[in-house]
């Protein structure tokens, strides 16, 4: 059995998330991505503070998986260091997680 993840990728509002998300489930990637619009970021950059607004893609793949969505984001997505951040699922409804591991080419 596979073991499934939750990964975070921040993006442009609108069109290039929604663009991203359609991408990585199309490509298989992932059996689900919500876009969460409306998140205010701030971080340092280049030496700078700075706050933008983004989206946050919310990625429901597995572990097996993470190599190749993450090679996978880094050539579609416009930023230069993407957010791309795995967490671990430590439970989850048996039936939702099956989908989610027959949904995912993790080849």
């Amino acid at each position: 059995m596979s073991e499934p993840i939750v990964v975070l990728i921040a993006c442009p509002t609108g069109e290039p998330a929604d663009t991203l998300a359609r991408a990585i489930v199309e490509a298989g990637l992932a059996a689900c991505v919500n876009r969460l619009p409306g998140v205010r970021s701030t971080y340092r950059w280049k030496g700078e503070v700075v706050t933008d607004d983004e989206d946050l893609l919310v990625a429901k793949t597995t572990r097996e998986a993470f190599a190749a969505l993450e090679r996978f984001v880094l050539a579609h997505h416009p930023y230069e260091v993407p957010e791309i951040v795995a967490l671990p699922v430590v439970a989850g409804h048996a039936p939702y997680l099956a989908w989610l591991e027959a949904s995912v080419d993790a080849s």
